[in-house]
């Protein structure tokens, strides 16, 4: 079965695409963005999937690629353009080439005009494609630089992208008024610029005359891009928690198995670590008991009574399931706290590993 999931980055508008075969496991991205690998990753742990490529559709001008990051992290396979000229790529694709993820893959398709090394990749059953810049819904992308044509583009869509089949659903790489997806048959009947009885004179000297500003971005994204996302030696990254092996989940929470937990607890650390446990009194002391050395502090007294938890140790939230104590770490970061981590499934998964729990009050 097809994994399909649409993610979105509202800071350049961006959208990337998973597309994973459930079988396998295997997985591809497409167009990643450097600021949300962490994410992604969280997104494909939690769906069992491995990414084995990230394709970008081209050298884009106002975000930079997670494609180094995500090969760093998982080993995933870097592939774009081979007219892009950038390096660190571990395949340079070509119209034509095909790219598998278990037993699916995406056929690859030359569609110069917005760059140079623009590509559009169309799903095995041409169900669906993903235009990147060439096609956006009711628009395209500009022409005016990376090698930009507007003749070049206008073949492009019209022989490779339209030329799919009518029900063909199309993914663009942007959209800034949130819409999500269209088709062939919709851009055809009522892109202003590239359907129905529009021809390449018509399209050029439309696009000839946009007179848009420079990309705000250009200067930065680009040569990073060039590198495939690789960071500027000179660039700082943000460093995940150190204090304990955290994972963090699709919601963006930082996790802590319950298992962790209690060795660095038994190994000395429990004065180190602070367990707040945000449930209600009666539960605290109820059935499931609490961990050995929590203090309670409610969820509902958490903002008002910050003051009381250790801002330089690090923090534990822990509640029945997990779900009132990833709010609480919310809460927490809000107030300032640096170090602060949800424990995984709560108490019902601490006694379900056969932790050692206390009851009574404490």
């Amino acid at each position: 079965m097809l994994v399909f999931r649409q993610l979105f980055d509202p800071q350049s508008s961006t959208y990337t695409y998973l597309l994973g075969d459930s079988s396998s496991g295997e997985a591809l991205l497409i167009d990643p963005v450097f600021e949300h690998v962490r994410r992604d990753t969280a997104l494909l742990r939690e769906l069992g999937l491995r990414p084995v490529a990230t394709l970008d559709t081209h050298v884009h001008a106002d975000h930079v690629t997670g494609a180094w990051l995500h090969k760093a992290g998982s080993g995933s396979r870097i592939m774009l353009s081979e007219a892009s000229a950038a390096a660190n790529a571990d395949r340079l694709l070509k119209h034509g080439d095909r790219v598998w993820f278990g037993g699916r893959h995406v056929d690859v398709r030359a569609t110069p005009g917005h760059t140079n090394g623009c590509l559009t990749y169309v799903l095995d059953d041409q169900s669906m494609a993903f235009t990147g810049d060439c096609l956006l819904i009711r628009g395209c992308g500009r022409t005016d630089f990376q090698q930009g044509s507007p003749a070049r583009l206008y073949r492009s869509v019209r022989e490779q992208i339209l030329s799919l089949p009518l029900d063909c659903l199309l993914y663009p790489g942007h959209d800034y008024r949130g819409l999500t997806v269209t088709s062939v048959a919709e851009e055809e009947t009522f892109n202003p610029r590239l359907g129905g009885a529009v021809n390449e004179a018509d399209f050029s000297g439309y696009m000839n005359n946009l007179g848009l500003p420079h990309p705000k971005l250009m200067d930065f994204a680009v040569p990073a891009n060039l590198r495939c996302g690789q960071p500027d030696p000179t660039m700082a990254l943000a460093q995940d928690p150190s204090w304990a092996p955290l994972s963090c989940n699709f919601s963006g929470v930082w996790e802590i198995q319950p298992s962790v937990l209690e060795e660095c607890i038994a190994g000395g650390r429990g004065d180190d670590i602070q367990v707040i446990d945000v449930r209600e009194p009666e539960e605290f002391t109820g059935g499931l008991g609490h961990i050995p050395g929590a203090r309670l502090l409610p969820l509902a007294e958490l903002a008002a009574r910050s003051a009381e938890i250790d801002k330089s140790r690090p923090v534990v939230t822990v509640c029945r399931s997990g779900a009132r104590s990833a709010q609480a770490t919310v809460l927490l970061q809000k107030s300032g706290f640096s170090q602060v981590a949800n424990l995984a499934g709560g108490m019902l998964r601490w006694r379900a590993e056969a932790m050692p729990f206390d009851q009574g009050a404490s």
